[in-house]
């Protein structure tokens, strides 16, 4: 897996040229819609193939995976243009397997709303471990307000993917509630009624596991969210189902503000089967302009969870998306706006902007300028900054990461992923 920054002058058929590869592969792979208009900086993410196969008349996927000892899953992960596994074609070149060490394997959690576009969702499928549907809503009295997960769940299913129930405070306004957490933690019975009720609608429609988000929870409540997580954990895997539990990004044990506090890393890491690190978000909507995920920040967390929390159970927060920042930054008054990967490379093209990239912050930014004259400041992810948060993790030993969230595909985040690493399947 070769990772290229296109270099003002250069077109797809040079780059091809230069690594002796075919132009339509390097197209089809980063899905570039307009593959005439490169923009400087942008990268691209060129795979070597090691085994090639031409598909025959009666070929299947199944078939081939059979004949090279692989499976369909990896032939899906290495020839991401097949969006099903009965659309192959005589004369095709499917790529067997890539001029690549594998550094190991890795658990890729994706989080996905009930409206995901199923093209998308079944193009990203095969680089997953599990499928965390967001979200259930939940009463004062621990009933479930329930979602349209249905057909996700068979469509999870049916590629192996393990779908998790996710429960959280969040209103429909959007907002967590610490209100309605501090009701359920601190009343036995709604409580008990709430875990009832997750076990028996985790059994009905299919789940495998738990993902726990409680956002903003109380500081008067940290040791009674505590005690939740414990009792879910407990009860969830006498089922036999698991729990993960996601946790704000702190970098220390006494880190003030409403988002930290109730969060303690040694206790929910201890009552937790696994955690999810949320190493996102300091570039955020109404923040100054800044990359999502700085690598030297999420560092820091990294740093800090590790002397609490055992490496084996901590996944590492990934965002698949970017915000578009107006300058100039007033506090309380900007708000950024967000938008996928793919269309930030898509606005620089339109804007004229050259792309640069931050080696503190480890990501890509550019800037431009509005028809009404407004400089404005995008920060987003490319194939550099994903493999550089890859990095991370195989440096601090991590189970697996989890990517917030996969409603926007991003191809070259999941052709960097499948060239380093052994996707797990746990069903």
């Amino acid at each position: 897996m070769i990772i290229h920054v296109v270099q003002p002058g250069e077109t797809i058929y040079s780059i091809a040229k230069q690594y002796n590869v075919n132009p339509d592969k390097i197209i089809s792979d980063n899905e570039l819609a307009h593959p005439n208009m490169l923009v400087p900086g942008q990268t691209l993410v060129i795979l070597v193939p090691d085994v090639v196969h031409t598909v025959q008349p009666g070929d299947t996927l199944e078939n081939i995976a059979k004949r090279y000892g692989t499976t369909v899953t990896q032939l899906l992960q290495y020839n991401p243009s097949i969006t099903h596994a009965d659309a192959i074609f005589p004369g095709e070149k499917i790529t067997v397997t890539l001029n690549e060490e594998k550094r190991g394997p890795i658990q890729v959690v994706g989080y996905a709303y009930p409206n995901i576009d199923r093209t998308v969702l079944m193009k990203t499928l095969p680089y997953l471990t599990y499928l965390t549907i967001f979200t259930y809503g939940l009463t004062p009295e621990g009933n479930l307000i329930g979602i349209d997960d249905d057909e996700l769940i068979k469509i999870a299913r049916d590629y192996g993917v393990a779908p998790l129930m996710l429960i959280s405070t969040l209103t429909e306004e959007g907002k967590f509630s610490n209100e309605l957490a501090h009701t359920i933690l601190n009343d036995p019975e709604a409580q008990n009624n709430l875990i009832e009720n997750i076990v028996k609608t985790m059994k009905e429609k299919g789940y495998s596991g738990l993902d726990i988000d409680f956002e903003y929870v109380l500081p008067e409540d940290k040791e009674k969210f505590v005690e939740f997580i414990g009792n879910v954990t407990k009860r969830l895997n006498e089922e036999g189902f698991t729990v993960l539990t996601a946790l704000a990004p702190k970098v220390s044990a006494d880190q003030p503000g409403l988002l930290y506090e109730a969060h303690d890393y040694p206790a929910i890491g201890d009552a937790s089967n696994r955690v999810l690190l949320m190493t996102y978000e300091w570039g955020y909507t109404y923040g100054p302009p800044m990359a999502v995920a700085p690598v030297n920040k999420v560092r820091e967390v990294l740093d800090y969870a590790v002397t609490e929390i055992p490496r084996d159970k901590i996944y590492m927060g990934i965002p698949n998306y970017g915000y578009d920042f107006t300058l100039p930054y007033e506090q309380g008054v900007s708000k950024a706006q967000s938008l996928s990967n793919v269309g930030a490379v898509d606005l620089a093209s339109t804007v004229g902007a050259d792309i640069k990239y931050d080696e503190t912050a480890q990501a890509p930014y550019f800037t431009y300028y509005d028809n009404q004259g407004k400089q404005h400041q995008v920060w987003f992810e490319d194939a550099r900054s994903i493999k550089a948060k890859l990095d991370l993790f195989s440096e601090y030993g991590f189970e697996g990461v989890g990517y917030w969230n996969v409603m926007r595909y991003f191809p070259q985040n999941w052709l960097v992923l499948s060239s380093l690493y052994d996707i797990v399947k746990v069903l």
